[in-house]
């Protein structure tokens, strides 16, 4: 919470002051003293004024005065915001590794639902395009607001080959190069070191360039490995090169180990990405609660005592 004019804050000190003469008033003695032969009968007589009654007007006067106050100060609330028009790729690697079950139930399918969610939470306005790749890419969408469309073929996507990881990138940023000048980012998911293609450190210098940021996210763990040809063979993920990636386009690195922290990842993606922050006065919000504080000191004051507090 910030404030535009803040000297206003300054009138808050009038608040202890005043309750501090409210306590003063109470328990000065009167003035003038009046006997009364029958005092004690009068006071069983009268209803005694309980402390809620004798408290509440002056109390929500009080808040009233504090709410107003703090409405001239004029206060801003930082808030997430729908990025206008901007365009995300996301980049998934769909070589033969992410058959691989040390992500549960294997690392491609927790990287397919991870996206999917991804894809449900962030704001309408988010153009959202995909490259798959393996050995080279084998699909490119370009960035959409059809989700269906980029739903359908995330969720259809099959482990096989190797990584060109550099090559996947560069269908990326070519994709988004078609785009209007917009916020762009790409979302690198990978789990292995690239093994062919272009050197993925060069092209994220030309994504620095373009300012298109890479997010890369590190899937599987040390201990990942995969049957095949009647072989095992391991398959760690590779988070160094992937870091890499991300320092030189000016993005960050994540890693994930399992399903969930998968998730946490995309989550934090997606407000990164789709929403940025703002400040926006909230000025009305106190202005209408000192005015309904002030509202309900007059009322219970009337009601209970006949008078304005």
């Amino acid at each position: 919470m910030s404030f535009q004019e803040p000297l206003f804050l300054a009138a808050l000190a009038v608040i202890p002051i005043a309750i501090a003469a409210l306590l003063f008033a109470r328990r000065r003695p009167a003035r003038y003293v009046i006997r009364f032969p029958a005092a004690a009968t009068l006071a069983a007589v009268v209803p005694k004024t309980g402390r809620l009654r004798k408290n509440l007007p002056p109390a929500l006067l009080m808040l009233a005065l504090a709410g107003m106050t703090v409405a001239l100060a004029r206060p801003e609330a930082t808030v997430a915001v729908p990025v206008e028009k901007a365009s995300v790729m996301l980049v998934t690697d769909t070589s033969g590794s992410m058959n691989a079950t040390d992500v549960q139930p294997n690392r491609l399918t927790a990287a397919q639902q991870a996206a999917t969610r991804f894809l449900e939470r962030v704001p309408e306005q988010l153009q959202t395009g995909l490259v798959a790749f393996a050995d080279g890419p084998h699909t490119v969408l370009r960035p959409t607001q059809d989700r269906a469309e980029i739903t359908a073929t995330l969720n259809s996507l099959q482990a096989d080959g190797g990584t060109a990881t550099g090559d996947a990138l560069a269908s990326a940023l070519e994709a988004l190069a078609t785009e209007e000048k917009t916020p762009a980012a790409i979302v690198l998911l990978s789990d292995g070191a690239s093994k062919t293609g272009q050197d993925p450190a060069e092209v994220a210098q030309r994504a620095r360039a373009a300012k298109v940021p890479i997010y890369t996210v590190a899937l599987g763990t040390a201990g990942g490995i995969i049957e095949t040809r009647g072989q095992t063979l391991a398959v760690p993920p590779d988070p160094e090169a992937l870091q890499q990636v991300a320092e030189i386009s000016g993005g960050r690195a994540f890693a994930a180990e399992d399903a969930d922290a998968l998730d946490e990842v995309y989550e934090d993606l997606g407000s990164r990405i789709g929403t940025k922050k703002e400040k926006r006065e909230v000025s009305a919000g106190f202005a209408a609660f000192g005015l309904l504080a002030l509202a309900g000191a007059a009322f219970t004051s009337l009601r209970w005592r006949g008078r304005l507090p």
